[in-house]
């Protein structure tokens, strides 16, 4: 019995192509849970797509995953001087994000990473003129730039690239490669003919692995079914059942990030106040679960436990048996499986 993500391959895979056709030269990206698949299972895909690079979050990420993809890995996390050394193979690229962190990486193949509007990191426009000494001692694999996913201001992303490449140009360094993310297949279409010269490689993830929501499905095991009558207490607080129902066990607890829930930025009145309503629920340990059952989301009986949750399914839906499966609506970002179906 076990929590299970299913996965419609034919269909996932046909996206993958769909998605490396839309942005020739793709950098797949594999980081903190593999997005869900693990970090074995994406770069199986990864080399089944014939990508020459790999994107990972970390140095310890690329330490894991070196013996499963042999092309080479981009680690996107900027270098830093006195971060602890990881050994990782030459076919390891590191990011860098200051012209400090392209000195203290002497002999490196090195991507320098320029600040975009997000203001994360990034090497700013007047460092440019530093670089030229700089780079004389790396291998210098390009230039990257990490875009916001909203522009509420309704600016351009493709100006602003084109912006950068006008700076990185004034300052004579070299513009063979330049690696983008969060920009439109037409919006790389544009950039790739206004400056032919140059590479732009797509660095994607989340619109790659998830891009197609219909193509997988997390589904729990039932485990135990009790019938429970109004007034009844139960679990380890003891509380009482609101009305008669069943109290059902699925698989899929806090270990495998059920009720784990990431802070979402909220636009317009309605999901703000759904958002109240959630808040005020909960202050009367009312919390609507993932799972579903009878056509709808059922509420946790009680918080989840570190394996399992405890539903509460109301006495006029169906009865749910032992070995069937609840659909659960769960993040792959943060959700960990038992176990994963190709189907």
């Amino acid at each position: 019995m076990a929590l299970t993500l299913y996965v419609d391959t034919a269909r996932w895979r046909a996206h993958h192509k769909h998605v490396q056709e839309q942005f020739p030269g793709l950098v797949p990206v594999c980081k903190g849970n593999g997005y869900g698949f693990g970090h074995e299972r994406l770069a199986e895909e990864a080399t089944r797509l014939g990508s020459d690079v790999l994107a990972v979050g970390t140095t310890y990420e690329a330490a894991r995953i070196k013996d499963f993809f042999g092309g080479d890995l981009l680690v996107l996390t900027p270098y830093r001087r006195g971060e602890e050394p990881v050994p990782l193979p030459d076919r390891v690229i590191r990011s860098v994000s200051s012209v400090d962190g392209v000195y203290g990486l002497v002999g490196a193949r090195v991507v320098i990473e320029v600040m975009s509007s997000m203001k994360r990191h990034g090497i700013s426009a007047q460092e440019l003129p530093q670089l030229h000494a700089a780079i004389e001692n790396i291998r210098l694999e390009g230039f990257a730039i990490h875009l916001p996913l909203d522009r509420t201001d309704g600016s351009d992303a493709v100006e602003e690239v084109i912006g950068w490449m006008d700076h990185l140009r004034a300052a004579r360094l070299p513009l063979h490669t330049m690696f983008v993310s969060h920009l439109k297949a037409e919006e790389l279409h544009r950039l790739q003919q206004q400056f032919p010269q140059t590479r732009f490689r797509a660095r994607i993830g989340t619109r790659l692995w998830l891009g197609d929501h219909e193509a997988t499905e997390y589904r729990g095991a039932v485990l135990d079914v009790t019938r429970v009558a109004k007034g009844d207490r139960f679990g380890y607080r003891q509380q009482r059942a609101a009305s008669d129902g069943f109290l059902v066990v699925v698989a899929g607890g806090t270990s495998h990030g059920v009720g784990l829930e990431a802070p979402k930025a909220l636009h317009g009145v309605m999901p703000r106040a759904k958002g109240v309503a959630r808040a005020g629920l909960a202050t009367v340990n009312r919390n609507l679960s993932p799972f579903v059952w009878g056509g709808k989301q059922r509420w946790f009986a009680e918080p989840p436990h570190m394996q399992v949750s405890i539903l509460f399914v109301p006495s006029d839906a169906p009865e749910p048996k032992v070995g069937e499966e609840l659909v659960a609506h769960l993040r792959h970002t943060t959700t960990q499986f038992d176990r994963l179906v190709d189907r």
